[in-house]
């Protein structure tokens, strides 16, 4: 009896494991710590921002403040998920969402965790929170 449950054991857990990397892959971004506390971040470990001026679905950085706020750009083949949406942007290319806000890097930022953005243009530009 004690194989069995070994067994049973076993692959409840591998399938817990499966179900939390799939948890992981569903948004875009992932969750790194920085001096002002956990952000969401892209896949090199860059911070990303959202902009009070936005609208929920829609991105008001285009133009010049798009060339220095890049938008977190979603592949053709993406897939909204959860609190992970993807709205579209003035040049036809579509941006990464979370929970509504529009999400961005900042092209003064350095290196993974930098938070330089952080309270840019008189407040308007916030480290994205998870």
């Amino acid at each position: 009896m004690r194989p069995i449950l070994a067994a049973v054991l076993t692959v409840a857990l591998s399938g817990l494991s499966f179900s939390g990397a799939l948890a992981q892959e569903a948004g875009p971004a992932k969750v790194s710590q920085t001096s002002l506390g956990p952000a969401l971040t892209d896949g090199r470990g860059m911070t990303l921002y959202t902009f009070t001026r936005d609208m929920t679905g829609y991105s008001n950085c285009n133009g010049a403040c798009a060339a220095a706020w890049p938008p977190l750009l979603a592949p053709a083949d993406a897939k909204a998920s959860s609190d992970w949406t993807i709205i579209p942007r003035d040049d036809g290319k579509r941006q990464w969402a979370y929970k509504g806000s529009a999400l961005y890097g900042w092209g003064k930022d350095a290196a993974p965790g930098d938070v330089t953005g952080a309270g840019a243009d008189n407040g308007k530009w916030l480290v994205a929170k998870p």
